[in-house]
């Protein structure tokens, strides 16, 4: 049964990888494809489950109400049926619905869902250019792609799982109310009001929080990665003092994101814990007045009382949700400044495969120039011309600096020239597959 439903999801699709979107919504969308149909029958699960687990507070609501009104010799005769049903609910229901839910989320997606996205993701990036690698620890790229994949994962299942769950919930609880007494329900939507509020001003601050976070853990982790890896290079010429200094430098920024992060929690816990409370405070005393004015029963009350008691579980769940939804969606914002980059050299579409059968190289009139800063290119070649006939040795001399490995990196085509062409036996390499 498990193997199943582990295999509805590809986690390795053989399609080619494309460039990313740059926007938030497209970027998941992306990493998406593939996977809706699974998400959507986990979000519509997720509804189901929400509604039926309301109505067994209506049915709590109900029972308090039988039991001091019905005749405890006719009760279990008149009310059978509805027990029966209440009964299947609990029983057969409910379990069986999570039970479905849990297949489809864990088997389902949580593996294959973010393998899929590192797979391409992953891909991609190994037909980035040459300078692109330059340009990044190789541990702060591979960091982006485990936390971006893992990030986009929990934002659209948190959307389509999670906050389905709790939109349905929500309002299947405030319609409950409403249906025993609109005066109970008064209070829970004031509240529901307040408690949106506190989530909407204080929460996308956590986003923000959570970007900058996200990329200074990226350069700490591939600070730290790079001189493992170059441990050699460390040894040889480098301090350790001087080395640690480098990484601490890295947590430093690192932790002074932490800092504003826990404040802005702290805030939020109190806010929504003063709100629960002034919430089951108003309810409590709502009930109270109106059983004194005979205007709802004790079923009603247990009913309001009881989801209110619920909702002040679920309030604290719900904003730890909902932060960790917006620290994810800044964790995936900063992982589309690298994953989205588009790439550099290309092949031409259908370019065929070079075809060498002697070996003749000719630099024709070609000029190349590195970016520089502010845009301003960097020359290095121009208008280059340089015949290398089939079996002939060229030793290229020059002081450091001067562009001996940047003709060979041209030559194997990690960057395009600027300007004129490269051809080996007569072929272009900039018009042939890169592979070849």
């Amino acid at each position: 049964m498990f193997s199943f439903f582990e295999r509805l999801t590809n986690p390795f699709p053989a399609e080619p990888p494309t460039q990313p979107p740059t926007t938030m919504v497209a970027f998941c969308k992306h990493y998406t494809k593939g996977m809706w149909a699974v998400l959507l029958t986990v979000s519509l699960l997720s509804a189901i489950v929400a509604i039926l687990e309301v109505t067994l507070f209506g049915f709590m609501g109900k029972l308090v109400d039988w039991f001091a009104e019905r005749d405890r010799a006719t009760f279990v005769e008149q009310e059978s049926n509805t027990l029966i049903l209440m009964g299947i609910v609990v029983v057969v229901l409910i379990p069986g619905f999570i039970l479905l839910r849990s297949l489809f989320s864990r088997q389902s997606l949580l593996g294959n869902y973010p393998m899929r996205i590192r797979w391409q993701a992953h891909r991609y990036l190994l037909g980035q250019s040459l300078s692109f690698f330059h340009n990044e620890f190789a541990g702060r790229v591979a960091t982006k792609v485990m936390q971006t994949a893992l990030s986009v994962r929990e934002t659209v299942m948190k959307l389509l799982d999670l906050m389905v769950y709790i939109g349905v919930y929500f309002i299947s609880m405030v319609v409950l109310i409403f249906t025993a007494d609109w005066r109970l329900a008064l209070p829970l939507v004031v509240w529901l009001v307040v408690y949106i509020g506190i989530l909407r001003v204080l929460v996308p601050k956590l986003k923000q929080v959570s970007q900058y976070q996200a990329d200074a853990r990226s350069l700490m982790t591939g600070r730290i990665v790079d001189s493992y890896t170059n441990i050699s290079t460390v040894k040889l010429f480098s301090h350790s003092q001087r080395e640690a200094s480098y990484a601490q430098e890295s947590m430093d920024k690192f932790l002074h994101t932490v800092y504003p992060q826990m404040r802005l929690v702290t805030i939020l816990e109190f806010c929504v814990e003063l709100s629960n409370a002034l919430l089951i405070f108003s309810v409590g005393a709502l009930s109270v007045y109106l059983w004194l004015q005979q205007i709802v029963t004790p079923g009603e009350i247990a009913l309001a009382v009881s989801l209110c008691l619920r909702l002040n579980g679920m309030s604290h769940w719900v904003m730890w949700e909902v932060a960790s939804l917006f620290e994810n969606l800044g964790t995936v914002q900063d992982g589309i400044n690298t994953l989205a980059q588009p790439i550099a050299v290309k092949n031409v579409d259908k370019a065929p495969a070079l075809n060498v059968s002697g070996g003749q190289i000719h630099f024709k009139n070609m000029s190349f120039s590195y970016p520089g800063a502010n845009d301003k290119p960097v020359p290095v070649f121009k208008n280059l011309d340089l015949d290398i006939k089939p079996g002939e040795k060229v030793g290229l001399v020059g002081r450091s600096g001067a562009g001996k490995s940047t003709l060979v990196n041209l030559l194997l085509r990690f960057y395009d020239t600027t300007d004129g062409q490269i051809l080996i036996d007569g072929q272009d390499i900039s018009q042939v597959d890169q592979e070849s």
